[in-house]
């Protein structure tokens, strides 16, 4: 998995799905390059490989370059229970699916998501973590 430093993205990633996992539930979010732009895609409630087949069927759908998780940290950047989970999930998209996997830090995603008023958080915390991966690339 890559971290998202601006040169490490290579310039053929121009197309990303963006995922906010969570135990039960993972938002889930489209954009790209050019637009530097995030769309919320809905949210997918299931969990094991229910959660991974409605997965295939996003990418399938939206044909990423690459996908974009986020990574759940603690106020002063340490990690936590839910930062390991994240990051097997990340590791299994790039198992299951033979894309790079970024990271970005998407400490109060789902805060900043309630704050606008988002009826479905989970994918406009994917947007809002996406919006974010799009703005530190060239």
């Amino acid at each position: 998995m890559s971290s998202t430093p601006e040169n490490t993205v290579p310039a053929n990633h121009q197309s990303f799905l963006a995922f906010d996992y969570g135990l039960k539930r993972t938002g889930v979010a489209v954009g790209n390059r050019l637009m530097k732009s995030a769309t919320p895609q809905g949210t997918i409630a299931a969990e094991g490989d229910a959660r991974f087949e409605h997965i295939a069927k996003r990418i399938k759908e939206w044909q990423p370059d690459a996908l974009v998780i986020g990574v759940p940290l603690h106020p002063d950047g340490g990690e936590h229970e839910n930062t390991l989970r994240a990051r097997k999930f990340g590791r299994q998209l790039r198992g299951r699916f033979g894309l790079v996997v970024y990271e970005v830090d998407e400490r109060y995603t789902t805060t900043e998501a309630h704050s606008y008023g988002a009826k479905d958080a989970d994918a406009a915390a994917a947007a809002i973590i996406l919006d974010q991966f799009l703005r530190n690339i060239p």
